[in-house]
C-alpha cells in the first residue's frame, strides 16, 4: 500500500487502508496503531501532534484525518471539462486519442453524445476531423473503428517518410533546394546582374 503524502484524495488512502486492514480482522486498537505506518513523514508530523488520549476509536481517528486533509480531495471532474482536451499540433492521432480516453476515465456517468461531442471538438483540422463532421457517428464504436482506419493511415504515411529513418534528419527534395538557395542569395544588389543556371 503507497503511504499517504499529503497529495492525494485522504478518502481514497482511508478507503484502502480499511479495506486491507478488515481482510486481517483487526481490532480497533490495532486499526489505531496501524494507521500511522501508513503515513509519510510529513503526514506523520500531523499524527504526532494530536493530544494524548484525543482518539477514542479509529472512526474517531478516521474522521479527525479526513478533516485534517480534506483539502487534497480529488476535484469532480464533468462532461464540461472535456473541451479543454484538444490534439495538438504535430501530436498523433493515436496519442490524442489516448489522451482523451484517460480524460473520460476521470468522469463518472459520461453521456456517450458527450463523449463523441468533446472527442470531435478537440479534434485538429485533417482527415480524420473532416470525415467526421460529414458523417457525424451515432455509437463509440463507430469512432473506434473510424479513428483505428486513421490511426492506421497516418502511422503509415509515417513510415514511409524519407526524414522518419534513423539518421536521415532531411529530404531529398530539401536538399536539392539547398544549392539554389545559396545561388540565389549570390545576388549583390538590384544593379548587379548575375545569370544563374538552375
Amino acid at each position: 500500500m503507497d503511504l499517504y503524502d499529503e497529495t492525494t484524495d485522504p478518502k481514497h488512502h482511508l478507503s484502502n487502508f480499511k479495506s486491507r486492514i478488515y481482510l486481517a480482522d483487526a481490532s480497533d486498537v490495532t486499526r489505531c496503531k496501524a494507521f500511522p505506518t501508513t503515513l509519510t513523514k510529513a503526514s506523520m508530523k500531523w499524527f504526532d501532534s494530536l493530544p494524548p488520549r484525543s482518539v477514542t476509536s479509529f472512526d474517531d481517528l478516521s474522521r479527525k484525518f479526513l478533516m485534517r486533509f480534506s483539502i487534497q480531495k480529488d476535484k469532480v471532474k464533468h462532461a464540461p471539462s472535456l473541451l479543454g482536451v484538444k490534439q495538438e499540433i504535430k501530436e498523433p492521432l493515436r496519442d490524442y486519442i489516448e489522451k482523451f480516453n484517460k480524460a473520460c476515465l476521470e468522469i463518472q456517468d459520461l453521456p456517450t453524445e458527450a463523449m463523441i461531442m468533446g472527442l470531435v471538438n478537440g479534434l485538429r483540422g485533417g482527415p480524420f476531423s473532416q470525415s467526421i463532421s460529414k458523417r457525424h457517428p451515432a455509437s463509440l464504436s463507430g469512432v473506434q473503428e473510424r479513428a483505428e482506419k486513421y490511426i492506421n493511415m497516418e502511422e503509415n504515411a509515417r513510415l514511409c517518410e524519407p526524414s522518419w529513418r534513423p539518421g536521415h534528419s532531411q529530404s531529398s527534395k530539401e536538399k536539392e533546394r539547398e544549392p539554389k538557395k545559396k545561388k540565389k542569395s549570390d545576388l549583390k544588389g538590384p544593379g548587379d546582374i548575375t545569370l544563374i543556371l538552375l
